[in-house]
């Protein structure tokens, strides 16, 4: 069975751009490996849309690590082209969540590390697997640029889920995961690495991608939002086939009074 801890760490890559006045805009991807039109494997980055949205220039640099037969690692970021000439964006987005991919060319060493498109969770992929409301959950990311040391391996950290229900997707279409969040972080996997599940049906699955931290009146409440992996599997899908089905995540009630949610005061602050 796949360890996806480990794997993951091998899979997530910083994203940055220089902004030319001496600051970056910093985020995190992972890479899925999918199917291209022609039906030959291609390599899919994978990051929040705001990270690449934020990111002004035409292009970004990705964290690639390459190892040495020394058993050493070096960082290696490498020029990623995100918009054309025209400043057109090159990524696809979910049309109704914070999901962007992009195809690209990724070193072999790499593409090899991409984790396959079927480790995304669906939306009985949580029930299938008992994993609800207080499970620990796993994050990586490059929080405010730093990473796990000189060679540029991302940061590991877990959380609980501190929502529910966190399905169907379509109804709850991001939950909370009780832990610091910091800028850098966001466009990280989230992922269960040890399913509750007996069996030798249950296996660790990526639940989703960290886009937002909860902020209240200017107070960070430590506790991130999680848009669930359904949207990536559409953004995926999207890279390959722009007629693929998507789903419109519903936001709020039609009629009602409603509560306010901490999506709400992510969006808000």
């Amino acid at each position: 069975m796949l360890d996806l801890s480990v794997e993951l760490i091998h899979a997530t890559v910083q994203l940055e751009q220089p902004l030319g006045d001496g600051t970056r805009t910093v985020g995190t991807g992972f890479l899925i490996s999918s199917t291209a039109p022609d039906g030959r494997p291609q390599t899919v980055l994978v990051t929040a849309h705001h990270v690449l949205e934020k990111m002004p220039g035409a292009t970004a640099r990705i964290g690639y690590r390459i190892s040495n037969a020394d058993g050493s690692w070096s960082y290696s970021p490498q020029a990623l082209r995100i918009r054309d000439a025209q400043g057109r964006q090159l990524w696809t987005q979910h049309p109704s969540r914070d999901v962007a991919a992009l195809s690209i060319t990724a070193p072999a060493q790499f593409a090899k590390a991409a984790i396959p498109a079927d480790y995304l969770a669906s939306d009985d992929t949580f029930d299938k697997n008992e994993v609800g409301a207080g499970d620990e959950m796993m994050a990586l990311g490059f929080p405010r640029g730093l990473a796990a040391n000189q060679a540029g391996f991302p940061i590991l950290r877990s959380g609980r889920v501190a929502s529910y229900p966190i399905a169907p997707a379509q109804i709850f279409p991001t939950f909370l995961l009780d832990f610091s969040v910091f800028p850098g972080n966001s466009g990280g996997p989230v992922f269960v690495s040890r399913p509750a599940a007996a069996g030798a049906t249950a296996k660790p699955f990526i639940a989703g991608l960290l886009t937002q931290q909860v902020e209240l009146n200017n107070e960070r409440l430590e506790i991130g939002i999680v848009t669930h992996a359904k949207f990536i599997r559409e953004t995926v899908a999207l890279v390959a086939n722009p007629a693929a089905p998507v789903t419109m995540a519903r936001t709020a009630p039609v009629t009602g009074a409603r509560a306010a949610s901490a999506e709400e005061a992510a969006l808000n602050k």
